[in-house]
């Protein structure tokens, strides 16, 4: 494959048609909870309680980052004078607390992943950290449903480059351009794109993804409730 964030060489150009999909990959934050509003308050309020500034467009630069690399970017560009480490530590605390009453699931989530679960394997590539990641499926009723989870702390690089994607693909046992992701941001479906997957958009009208970006998606739907098969899979038509 391509060393850069373009999409797989394997395909040699856009998805191609009547390729049959072994495997789906959805994202987390955005696409089964509605939990980006929450990310963003939580940051905004740490970055301002230790003396901090938080300019317009910071949360939209943040999302798809994995955990250090957001946490890095507090400190570096927003002005908390902490330890990088300490700063991930005590943000993802406090959002461990804010959803602690239980995930605040998108409609049709839940049908919409054990519907698709019992056709594919499923793998969930999201950019919250791995025990919020599983707190969230748990409480959902949705960790048996997903045979891998991934953060993309435990892959280095966040989104947009296609790393969790891809790993997801691995673990899962299937070629990337043989799999489909469910993803909503801007740096989610470059991730997607990147990787060599089928695309499937949800957007978001909280944080509605760039419409370059939305253009290139394969398949663009304004609910999970519109996730069918046949848009999974074109060939099941």
């Amino acid at each position: 494959m391509t060393t850069s964030w373009g999409r797989a060489s394997w395909t040699d150009g856009p998805w191609y048609d009547g390729a049959v999909i072994d495997a789906v990959a959805f994202d987390l934050d955005g696409v089964l909870v509605d939990s980006e509003p929450t990310w963003t308050a939580v940051r905004r309020e740490f970055v301002l309680a230790h003396g901090g500034r938080w300019p317009e467009g910071a949360d939209r630069r943040m999302m798809g980052m994995a955990t250090m690399e957001w946490a890095a970017y507090l400190h570096d560009e927003l002005g908390v004078a902490l330890p990088v480490d300490s700063i991930a530590e005590q943000v993802v605390a406090a959002m461990a607390t804010r959803v602690a009453d239980g995930p605040p699931l998108l409609p049709g989530a839940v049908a919409a992943v054990r519907r698709t679960a019992t056709r594919w394997p499923l793998g969930l590539a999201s950019s919250s950290p791995s025990e919020l990641i599983e707190r969230t499926l748990v409480a959902a009723g949705l960790r048996e449903s997903f045979r891998v989870t991934l953060s993309t702390e435990e892959v280095g690089a966040g989104k947009p480059a296609p790393d969790v994607y891809l790993e997801v693909a691995r673990r899962l046992g299937v070629r990337p351009e043989r799999s489909a992701a469910v993803e909503d941001s801007t740096n989610g479906l470059r991730a997607a794109r990147a990787a060599g997957m089928r695309v499937v958009a949800v957007p978001t009208d909280s944080y509605p993804p760039d419409p370059d970006d939305l253009a290139l998606a394969d398949a663009v739907i304004s609910s999970l409730d519109e996730l069918t098969e046949a848009v999974v899979d074109p060939s099941l038509a």
